[in-house]
């Protein structure tokens, strides 16, 4: 009857009661005040700005260098939880030893190691391998006259270094890749190992689920600002300045005016595009322009779009990563004649990088003539979909800044690798970590990489950035 119905109502209602006022009896974990979840804890040892690829991978080698389990603390703050902007996922995915640079060179062959072996690193107790999708099909440059000695210097470092790259004149390009157009081509380098393509966000993924089986905390919050303590130092020439230590990070959380203050010891900026804007939140770049506190960490987002083309006579399972003298590439992208391509813009061409809106004309303008002129087969194509990423793009001289900044000292960056981070990624996160941890780069020395270079303004160029 209702009675009867309204009655067990009200028991309920008691017993729920009696449930909660029990819970809070001291000795309870209950608080009438609602605490949000996901909140990161409160102190960390290290906190780890930027849970991309280049995050997740200094988090793994943090935790594979510790001397005792749980010995070090670290969290990891990603201010997007669905990864939809992340430059790591939203990359081509491609990794190769065709650089100029010994540093660059080095990197990527320590990375297509560590890659090509990964399920030794990053496999999971009880967990599927890790399927990374690598293709190893080589990268494929091609040069003009003008540049043609340089790719010869350049193939005798990377040589040198260990990379397993051959020089292809016109008539061998025309032998080995028949599809392709030899009409202004001087010279081709190939790469035959260690290069090719691979999954971004299956690397990301695993790096992520590895680090948090050893112990790494992750938040999914923005980071606000710093509280920081100082104190006056004088330079050499005589001058004053304020060094400063990180003592606390502010971490906002998802759509919420709430935040937590998490007390550290050390900061990595690994924010990618967006990792100038957490240097500025330290005031970096806000003092007396010409000065060592006037100078700004030189990263910003830029945008490029990237078309997925669908073209029933082009080549098959020979294709490699190919990067004609003009800008564009294109690579294959599985099977049944499916391939991603695009270049970058001029530089007073640069997108608008306030969203990842893709400009369909830069395609049909600007890169479908030049790669149907050098690939024929692609004069007939259809665009079957496309997107934007963001570069961490260095504007001083487009490579890597890796190290502490001189009047922060304990905030290092990995930062404004402007378009090859993800294929360096294993190396450079365990190159930070042996400077966080031991003082100094132990494997592969980055020293040129240091925010130094660009105080003194002596920028490192790299002569095959893509």
């Amino acid at each position: 009857c209702p009675f009867e119905e309204l009655n067990l109502g009200l028991l309920n209602q008691f017993k729920a009661f009696r449930e909660k006022a029990a819970a809070a009896m001291p000795g309870s974990d209950w608080s009438p005040i609602q605490v949000t979840k996901g909140l990161p804890p409160e102190r960390a040892d290290i906190v780890i700005v930027g849970g991309g690829v280049m995050g997740w991978s200094v988090a793994y080698w943090l935790k594979k260098k510790e001397k005792v389990r749980d010995g070090v603390r670290v969290l990891v703050v990603e201010k997007d939880p669905t990864y939809s902007q992340a430059s790591s996922v939203l990359s081509c995915g491609g990794i190769r030893q065709q650089f100029s640079l010994k540093e660059n060179i080095l990197l990527s062959l320590a990375s297509a190691d560590f890659l090509k072996n990964i399920n030794d690193h990053l496999g999971v107790v009880n967990e599927d391998p890790v399927d990374l999708q690598f293709n190893h099909s080589g990268y494929l440059f091609l040069a003009s006259p003008d540049v043609a000695p340089i790719m010869e210097e350049n193939y005798t470092i990377q040589r040198d270094l260990g990379a397993k790259v051959i020089l292809l004149s016109p008539t061998q390009l025309k032998d080995r890749f028949p599809w392709i157009n030899t009409d202004g081509i001087a010279l081709a380098s190939y790469g035959l190992e260690n290069e090719g393509w691979f999954d971004p966000w299956t690397l990301l993924n695993a790096f992520r689920c590895k680090a948090m089986s050893m112990g790494v905390y992750q938040c999914f919050g923005e980071v606000t600002g710093f509280r920081c303590s100082s104190q006056k130092a004088e330079t050499t020439d005589g001058d004053f300045v304020n060094i400063k230590r990180i003592k606390y990070v502010d971490v906002r959380m998802p759509n919420s005016l709430e935040y937590q203050p998490v007390e550290c010891a050390v900061v990595v900026n690994a924010a990618g595009a967006s990792s100038g804007k957490i240097a500025d939140m330290l005031g970096i770049g806000h003092g007396p322009k010409q000065t060592m506190a006037g100078i700004p960490l030189p990263v910003e987002p830029r945008k490029r779009f990237v078309y997925v083309v669908h073209c029933p006579d082009g080549p098959g399972l020979e294709c490699p990563f190919l990067i004609d003298y003009s800008g564009f590439y294109l690579r294959r992208e599985g099977l049944g004649g499916n391939y991603i391509t695009g270049m970058s813009p001029e530089e007073t061409e640069e997108p608008d990088v306030s969203n990842l809106d893709v400009d369909h004309d830069f395609f049909h303008d600007k890169v479908w003539p030049l790669l149907c002129h050098r690939l024929p087969p692609f004069e007939c194509l259809k665009v079957s979909g496309a997107w934007a990423g963001y570069y961490d793009y260095n504007t001083f001289d487009q490579n890597a800044i890796v190290g502490t900044h001189p009047l922060v000292n304990n905030m290092f960056f990995v930062t404004g690798f402007s378009g090859h981070g993800l294929q360096q990624s294993p190396a450079v996160g365990r190159a930070v970590v042996e400077l966080i941890l031991d003082g100094g780069f132990q494997t592969i020395d980055l020293s040129a990489f240091d925010f130094k270079r660009i105080l003194y303004h002596e920028p490192i160029l790299e002569r095959n950035i893509v």
